[in-house]
């Protein structure tokens, strides 16, 4: 009983940041009636937005011993990277890959599936900036092996990886 209640029995709080709504004037549009929540929302999402990291990924990837693709993409934290590779004109694909890498406390957990023939894989693990793992994906041993090798682009481990220097120009051959 000690607390303030508003309508329906929610705490005052509550229903004062929930229930009411409130209108924003934006420059030279008209007046916008808007929830607190849906404003709460919202700047939770551009709050979310404005943290994604560019990461750069190498990886390698063996079946059977054989290395079959060493693909070097960029992603972002928080959105899946996808990357297919087809011969030209084959209407099967050599592999499908995606990674959903997302920011833990001071590293990352990244999802990895893997389809090459018919071998498919999934795994998740943490990493850091700088490291590399290597991964099993397949039923047995050797099946499917992955090694993934993690970078902020933002880094001066990532310039040195790319052989570039704060003020030089990139090296077109890269």
């Amino acid at each position: 009983r000690g607390r303030p209640r508003g309508r329906n029995g929610l705490p005052r709080l509550a229903y004062d940041l929930l229930g009411r709504s409130l209108t924003v004037h934006l420059p030279r549009l008209a007046p916008i009636p808007v929830t607190s929540s849906l404003l709460v929302a919202a700047m939770l999402l551009l709050s979310s937005a404005a943290h994604a990291e560019v990461l750069y990924f190498a990886l390698e990837v063996r079946q059977g011993g054989r290395l079959v693709a060493q693909p070097r993409l960029l992603g972002e934290s928080g959105k899946p990277l996808r990357a297919v590779r087809r011969q030209p004109g084959a209407s099967v694909e050599d592999y499908r890959l995606t990674l959903l890498p997302s920011v833990v406390g001071g590293g990352y957990s990244l999802a990895l599936d893997l389809a090459l023939g018919g071998v498919k894989g999934r795994s998740d693990v943490p990493i850091l900036h700088g490291q590399e793992r290597h991964l099993q994906l397949g039923c047995g041993p050797g099946d499917l092996e992955v090694s993934v090798l993690l970078m902020r682009v933002d880094s001066p481990e990532f310039r040195a990886l790319m052989q570039l220097s704060a003020g030089s120009e990139p090296n077109p051959s890269i």
